[in-house]
Formats: structure tokens, sequence, C-alpha cells
């Protein structure tokens, strides 16, 4: 039996199906180890949302074949889907596996350790782009699930429908199937994720609303949290709200691409919402959940982006009641629309713009904080003495076991975006009993 090692670069599906490989090859008889470590087999889960990913994918191909030159080196993901000639010119590089190739890599790793030639379908071209449920867990605490992967979105600037294919998801049994494994595994909390989370339902048909329902009903109490991942504000109805309001269990916490605050931007994007929508959408959660975590992703020096169309980005979210951003300088993808677009930004106006942004987040996450002072809050500790309270802010709490859903109070005191938080009697505030 071999020795295998694995890497993930970019977003929770990546992690959730690096996992499930995990268990995959662990189930046949392989012991899985660091990345770190001596290996037989190293297994690189790309990334290709920017050119920095693709850079470091590079770079760490050529760290193991220094380290180790006689290993099998296999790599899969999105940079791989789409890009696999640069890869396989890479020295010590014995396999390319496509995303849609996935499901089957476990196989291929064994007939490369029998030193035969593996065959792996091609999916997407055969018969059209399958679905992988999959799973990841952190500190055996919190567990992602993917329901939904691909996009039909045909947004300027990404990669992701070809990378990923079309949206396509999981049937809600299966879904409840592997929720129902977790909770049996011990995890306490589960972060339903996609590509496009809220498009859920192709091609089966059961709206995304329902699938909440389903698993409301059907997950043990010892999962004591759900929480949705990214969700495309068009997506995110009244409905979705009404339920999370009204069932303790999920967390109001919700993140809500942006990409710009100008709405020129957003048509050059080709987004499927202005900002009045987008604003519309803050407003209506905050109407339901006063201290709900509200993140945002923004980019910004998109090709056409003035100093004034920043500026006007920049005052709509200072504006915003929002809880923090995550913010994205423009990389130029080849194959999209937007890569040949004028009026292309300079790098360092890209950077510098990424910095104001990010020093407004930083001030907004803690102005978030602060709103919070004074109200019961719950923490899933996740280790000793650190978690995620339900609206997404992380606290750091004394005596704290892992596996813990306790109320805190915030003290107001932060180091490094970690809140200092005391352990109190739990209140109906956050309604978790």
């Amino acid at each position: 039996m071999a020795r295998i090692a694995l890497h993930t670069l970019g977003c929770k599906l990546n992690f959730s199906e690096t996992a499930t490989l995990a268990r995959q090859l662990v189930g046949a008889g392989h012991t899985i180890t660091d990345w770190e470590a001596s290996a037989d087999v190293y297994v690189l889960n790309t990334c290709t949302v920017t050119h920095q990913a693709e850079r470091k994918a590079h770079k760490l191909l050529r760290q193991i074949h220094r380290r180790a030159p006689h290993a099998l080196v296999v790599v899969t993901g999105c940079y791989a889907q789409l890009r696999p000639e640069p890869i396989q010119k890479e020295p010590g590089v014995a396999l390319v596996a496509t995303n849609a190739q996935k499901p089957y890599l476990a196989q291929a790793i064994e007939a490369l350790l029998r030193d035969q030639t593996p065959t792996l379908p091609n999916p997407n071209k055969e018969s059209g782009w399958n679905f992988w449920l999959s799973s990841s867990g952190e500190g055996r605490t919190r567990a992602f699930l993917k329901v939904q992967d691909g996009c039909d979105y045909k947004c300027s600037f990404c990669t992701v429908p070809q990378a990923r294919g079309p949206s396509r998801s999981a049937p809600p049994e299966s879904v409840i199937e592997e929720a129902l494994r977790l909770a049996e595994a011990g995890f306490k909390e589960i972060v339903l994720t996609g590509i496009n989370l809220g498009d859920y339902g192709k091609p089966h048909g059961t709206p995304f609303i329902a699938l909440l329902q389903r698993l409301e009903a059907a997950i043990p109490s010892t999962v004591r949290r759900f929480r949705l991942s990214s969700i495309e504000p068009n997506l995110l109805s009244d409905e979705i709200l009404d339920f999370v309001a009204n069932h303790p269990r999920w967390a109001p916490h919700f993140h809500l691409p942006l990409q710009s605050g100008s709405d020129k931007l957003l048509r050059s994007m080709r987004r499927r919402y202005r900002r009045a929508l987008y604003e519309n959408r803050i407003e209506t959660i905050r109407r339901y959940f006063p201290t709900a975590g509200i993140g945002v992703d923004v980019i910004v020096g998109f090709p056409g982006e003035t100093e004034e169309d920043f500026k006007e980005t920049q005052r709509f979210l200072a504006d915003l009641p929002v809880s923090y951003l995550h913010v994205f300088p423009y990389s130029e993808r080849p194959g999209t629309p937007a890569a040949t677009l004028p009026d292309s930004v300079p790098w360092d106006q890209r950077l510098w713009r990424s910095e104001v942004l990010r020093d407004l987040s930083h001030r907004k996450r803690r102005a978030f904080a602060e709103s919070c002072l004074g109200k019961t809050l719950h923490t899933l500790i996740e280790t000793d003495g650190e978690g995620l309270t339900e609206n997404y802010l992380r606290v750091r709490v004394e005596n704290a076991p892992a596996g813990e859903l306790i109320a805190v109070q915030l003290t107001g005191k932060e180091e490094e975006g970690i809140f200092e938080a005391q352990r109190v009697s739990y209140s109906v505030d956050c309604g978790v009993a």
C-alpha cells in the first residue's frame, strides 16, 4: 500500500473533493500523509481563478520534483481542466485529470501504482458532466457539503462554466444521506456549498428551499448548526430568508457576491443584477436579522474601471450595512470576454484599490463586532478556545473545549481579526437552545 499526499488550492468545493478522494484512497488501504512528508504519490488539486493560483501550482510541482524526483505526481482541478498543456510539461507529472474525471481518480492512481496506464473516461464529452457528491471537515466540528456544481451564468470575467461545466446538483436524497453520515461522524455544523448554490435543483427539479426544509426535518439535533456558503444576490429569495429566520439551527450569515458598485461595470461584467437589487437584498437581510453577518465579494481594477467608478464602489460599500469584504484585484483569464476589453487598469492601481477596500473591510468588521457588544452570541468551538459565532465572527474563549456550542459575549478586545469573548448563560437572543 502507498503513502499518498494531497494538496488543495482554491475553493471549498476543491477541498471537499480532495477530502472525498482521500477517503476513497484510505478505503483502498493507502495511507494519507502530509504534503511536506515523503510520499509515493502526490496529488495536487488546482485552481485557475487568478494567474497567481496557476503560478503557485507550478511552484508546488517543481518543489515536489526536486524533493521526490521518483514519486508519482497527479494533477487535477480547474487549471488542469482548462490548461493541461503547461502542467504536462512539468517534470515528474505522471497524470493530468480534468474536473470531470475526479470521480475516477482513485482508480487511476491504483493503476499508476501497478505500473499500468490509467484509462480515464471523459464524461463532459461523452455523456455530459456528472455530479460528484463530496464533503470535507474542519477540525472534526465543521463540515462542508457540496450540493451543487457548475454554473450557467456567463459573467465576462469568469472561467468557471468552462472549468466546472453547467449547473447541476445532487438529488436531495443523496444530500441527506451524506449529511447523516457527517452527523454520525460527529460534526456539529454543516455548511452547504456550491459554485452557484442558489441555482440548486438542476436536473432533478427540487427547489433549493425544498432541500433546506428536508435537511431540517431529516438531520438529528446533534448537528447544532447549518450554514449557507456564498449565494448570488438575485437568488437569495425572501422565502429563504424567512426559512432561516424561523429555524434556529440555520445561521444568520450570508455571503453575497457584489463585484462592483458601478452599474456600468456590472453590465460589462454581465452580472444578473444591478446596485438597486443588491441594496434591496442587504436591507431585507437586515430587517430579518439585525446582527446577521454579511460578507461581500468585490473585484477592483476591472477593464474600464475609472477612478470615479472605483470611488462609486467605495462609497456604495461604505454605506452598506455589511460585515466584511473579500477583495480581489481583477486577473485576466484567457478565453474570457473581459480579457479582450479595452482600457486595462494598471496592475499597481489594482493593488492600491485592493488595499483601500481591505482597509474598509477591517473597519467594517470591527464596527460590526462593536455593534454586537452586550448581545449573546453562540460559538461553535472548532479548536480549543477558538470558534465561529453564528454571524461569522471568529472568537477566542478561555477553557472552551472543541466541539461545544456555547453562549458568549464579546469583550471588545481584538487581535488579528479574532475577538475575545467570555462564556455566559444561554439566552434567547439568537434562538439556540
